[in-house]
C-alpha cells in the first residue's frame, strides 16, 4: 500500500533516511544494458556530479552513496537548523540557482516591494522555498528529473526513467546509521563488481578513500595507485565544488538526536572496518566461521557501537531484507511505528506485528 511520505520522514525522530531510487522496470540504463549492448557508465558520473551540486544548494548532506547500474543508493542527513540559518537573501540565491526561472518572480516582487501584499507574497515564498530546500522529496525529485531528462536527450526518446517513486528508510540510531552506511558503500563487492573498496567505482567510500590518500604525505601504493584511477582525477578536478559538497567525515557526523554524542567512529576506524569486512564477505558463503573469526579484529569497534560480529555481517548484507520504514533498535522502531499512527495512518493490527522489530531485537538488542 502506497503511503505519504509524511508517513515515512520524521524529523522529530531521526534526521537520517536511507533512500533507493530504480530504474523503470529496474533496466541497466545507467551500466552495461543487455538489451541495446551499449554502455552507460557515464550516467554514473551524472549522478554523482549532480548529487554534489544538490548538497551544496540544499540544508541535506550526503552521508552515504553508492551508484549502480540498475539503481542508486544515498544515505542524507537533513540540517533544519542550517536552513532556518539562512537570510532570505541566501535562500533566494539557493533556489534560483537551482530554479533560474523563478528570478524572474522575485524582480517582478522586488520591484513592488513598497506594496504591502507584493511583500507578503515574498516572504511566503522565501519560506515555502527555505522548506522545500530541506525537503527530502524535493532533493529526490531535483535529481531524478534532471537525470531522466538528460538521458532521455541522449536516447532521443521520452517516458520515465525512474520509477515512479523513491523508497526511503528512517535510520533511528547510530547503529542503523553506521550498518546502513557500510550496506551502501559495500554494493559492489556483494555485487560480485569488484573485491576492494579503492576499486568501488561511485562509491561514497571510494570518495572518502581518494580525498584522505590526497592528503597523506607518505602514500602507500595502494594509495598511489587509488589517486590515479578516472574517479580520483574526476574528483580531484572539481577544485570549485563547495564546501557543503564534500563529504563529511564520521567524526563530523552529529547524533541521531540533539543530544546525541557524534558516531563513536572515527573515519580511520571506518576504514579498517570496511576493509576487514570485505575480506570476511569473501568468505562468508562458504566458510562462515573464517568470516566471523576475520572480523574478531574489529571486535572493539563493533564494541563501541554496541554491535555483535554475527550480527555486523548480517546487517550490511541483508539491511533491506530486515527493515521497511524504519531501521534501529526495537524500541525505537515501536516509537516511530506509533508515531505513524499520530500522523493519520491506519493499520489493521497496530498492536501485534511491526515489521522490522524482530531483526531488530535480534541484530542490535533493545
Amino acid at each position: 500500500m502506497t503511503r505519504a511520505r509524511s508517513q515515512q520522514v520524521s524529523l522529530s525522530e531521526t534526521p537520517y533516511y536511507h533512500c533507493i531510487s530504480r530504474c523503470v522496470r529496474r533496466a541497466y540504463l545507467c551500466g552495461d544494458d543487455p538489451v541495446s549492448g551499449r554502455n552507460f557508465d557515464h550516467r554514473k558520473q551524472w549522478l554523482v556530479i549532480r548529487i554534489k551540486e544538490l548538497a551544496a544548494r540544499f540544508a541535506i548532506d550526503v552521508c552515504a552513496y553508492a551508484v549502480m547500474s540498475n539503481h542508486y543508493h544515498l544515505v542524507l542527513h537533513v540540517d533544519l537548523a542550517d536552513a532556518e540559518s539562512w537570510s532570505d537573501e541566501e535562500v533566494i540565491k539557493r533556489w534560483t540557482a537551482l530554479f533560474p526561472s523563478n528570478g524572474k518572480l522575485i524582480e517582478t516582487l522586488y520591484l513592488n516591494r513598497k506594496s504591502k501584499t507584493a511583500q507578503k507574497q515574498l516572504h511566503k515564498k522565501i519560506e515555502e522555498w527555505r522548506s522545500r530546500l530541506s525537503d527530502i522529496s524535493w532533493f529526490m525529485r531535483c535529481l531524478n528529473e534532471s537525470i531522466a531528462r538528460r538521458a532521455n536527450r541522449e536516447d532521443e526518446c521520452s517516458g520515465r526513467f525512474w520509477e515512479g517513486r523513491f523508497k526511503s528508510q528512517a535510520l533511528l540510531d547510530e547503529k542503523a546509521l553506521v550498518t546502513c552506511m557500510a550496506y551502501v558503500d559495500l554494493n559492489p563487492v556483494r555485487a560480485g563488481i569488484t573485491d576492494a573498496l579503492d576499486s568501488s567505482d561511485f562509491t561514497s567510500i571510494q570518495e572518502r578513500l581518494i580525498v584522505h590518500a590526497k592528503q597523506v604525505k607518505n602514500r602507500s601504493y595502494r594509495q598511489h595507485r587509488l589517486l590515479t584511477r578516472r574517479a580520483a582525477k574526476h574528483l580531484l578536478g572539481r577544485q570549485s565544488a563547495s564546501r557543503q559538497s564534500r563529504l563529511k567525515s564520521l567524526s563530523e557526523l552529529p547524533g541521531v538526536s540533539e543530544t546525541s554524542p557524534p558516531l563513536p567512529i572515527s573515519q580511520q576506524s571506518y576504514f579498517d572496518l570496511l576493509d576487514t569486512t570485505v575480506k570476511a564477505l569473501s568468505l562468508l558463503q562458504d566458510e562462515k566461521e573464517k568470516a566471523l573469526a576475520v572480523m574478531k579484529d574489529k571486535q572493539s569497534v563493533l564494541g563501541d557501537l554496541n554491535i555483535g560480529t554475527r550480527s555486523w555481517l548480517k546487517g550490511v548484507t541483508k539491511f533491506h531484507r530486515y527493515y521497511a520504514h524504519a531501521a534501529g533498535t526495537e524500541p525505537s522502531i515501536i516509537n516511530f511505528h506509533k508515531h505513524r499512527i499520530k500522523t493519520g495512518e491506519k493499520f489493521k493490527h497496530p498492536d501485534k506485528w511491526i515489521r522490522g522489530a524482530k531483526p531488530a531485537k535480534q541484530l542490535f538488542g533493545t
